[in-house]
């Protein structure tokens, strides 16, 4: 009896990782689809492992076909029908190109910038169809929101709105929690954070009319913590709650509510060396006197080169990023986290399961040097 459950067991890995295959190769963009079927996998492979009776054997593989078929089945993109999107931050990065993507697809696209005059918008200009229409949008204030609101009627009219993309963001200046001024803590949050959820209480009414797509990018970091960033973090970790919990009150307006994840992408999020040398000069007039002597100017002076350690840690193609927005915006059942970059959904398993001393550990070992230390660190007292 021992073999056959053998050959049953492995007859369920067998067909499960055909069925993966098969999936993976249907659908390309690697934030959608490659966890279920590692969790499919691991079913399976546990069941073969624990050489469990045939009828739980069977059990278990006729649940790993349904998961399979519940993640393949509802994967055809709805059509574009002229349907309209607004994404913010297109100055540059992800919003930049998901834009001109979107314009591309057929898409009604209103893309929110910073500053009307920038290259980026006047790139959307020359570069895409007359259905862009590129909006001044500082996502902190409450007028141009306004503004924006009111061209973005007057074009749909009683279409409503299909999707927004809360995209605009800014990464903050790195480096050690208690060295970060107040003012920069506020600012993150109030670009991150208080910036999408006005947008969003503005052009709900726009979503509930069409029953369409809310997409909040966030980032890996907002469920991974990371050393020398604790504004930003925090306020992604603070954007994907609220993003979560928006999820369960739209659904009954028919709004489908997605958080992407993204992990490191070489964007424009960082910001110039003009503007690191500003932020760092922010830091050194906030310091007090007793965190100047204990941490020392020299290693104040030293975190901007954080900047190019992001840079190389950080992948130049935006694709993953780029499919999984589209996917939201327009699958039939989109789903409600995409985590696209490399390890990125290891890294979210692995911060929530793990125990914390080991991910401390790790996140010290492999995700940042630990070259440079605080003076009082360094100096024998």
């Amino acid at each position: 009896m021992s073999m056959f459950f053998s050959e049953a067991a492995w007859c369920c890995l067998a067909v499960t990782a055909a069925l993966g295959s098969i999936v993976l190769c249907k659908h390309k963009s690697p934030g959608q689809l490659g966890t279920p079927v590692v969790w499919l996998a691991g079913l399976c492979g546990g069941a073969y492992l624990l050489v469990l009776p045939f009828f739980w054997s069977v059990t278990l593989f006729s649940l790993s076909c349904f998961l399979v078929h519940m993640y393949s089945a509802d994967q055809e993109l709805l059509p574009v029908d002229q349907k309209a999107v607004l994404v913010t931050g297109c100055d540059s990065g992800f919003g930049h190109a998901l834009a001109k993507n979107l314009d591309k697809m057929g898409f009604t696209v209103f893309a929110g910038v910073l500053n009307e005059k920038s290259s980026g918008a006047e790139a959307l200009r020359s570069n895409c169809s007359k259905r862009i229409t590129v909006l001044q949008m500082d996502i902190t204030d409450p007028e141009q929101i306004k503004d924006a609101y009111s061209k973005v009627v007057e074009k749909v009219q009683d279409k409503g709105l299909w999707a927004l993309v809360n995209n605009a963001g800014i990464l903050g200046f790195p480096t050690d929690g208690e060295l970060i001024p107040m003012i920069e803590y506020k600012r993150c949050m109030e670009v991150n954070f208080f910036g999408p959820i006005g947008v969003t209480k503005a052009f709900l009414p726009l979503l509930r009319k069409s029953k369409g797509r809310l997409v909040n990018v966030s980032s890996m970091g907002g469920g991974v913590p990371l050393p020398k960033m604790a504004a930003y973090n925090s306020t992604k970790a603070a954007l994907t709650m609220f993003s979560s919990i928006m999820r369960q009150e739209l659904s009954a307006w028919g709004v489908k509510v997605s958080v992407v994840q993204p992990g490191g992408f070489q964007t424009s999020l960082a910001g110039t060396n003009d503007v690191w040398i500003k932020k760092e000069k922010d830091i050194l007039d906030h310091l007090t006197q007793e965190q100047l002597r204990d941490y020392g100017q020299d290693y104040i002076l030293l975190q901007k080169n954080f900047l190019p350690l992001i840079g190389s840690k950080s992948c130049p193609d935006f694709t993953p990023v780029l499919q999984d927005i589209q996917h939201a915006i327009s699958a039939q059942s989109p789903f409600p986290f995409y985590t696209p970059g490399r390890m990125v959904s290891i890294w979210l398993y692995f911060a929530f399961l793990c125990p914390t001393y080991l991910l401390d550990y790790c996140v010290g070992k492999l995700l940042f040097n630990r070259k440079y230390v605080p003076r009082a660190l360094r100096v024998p007292k």
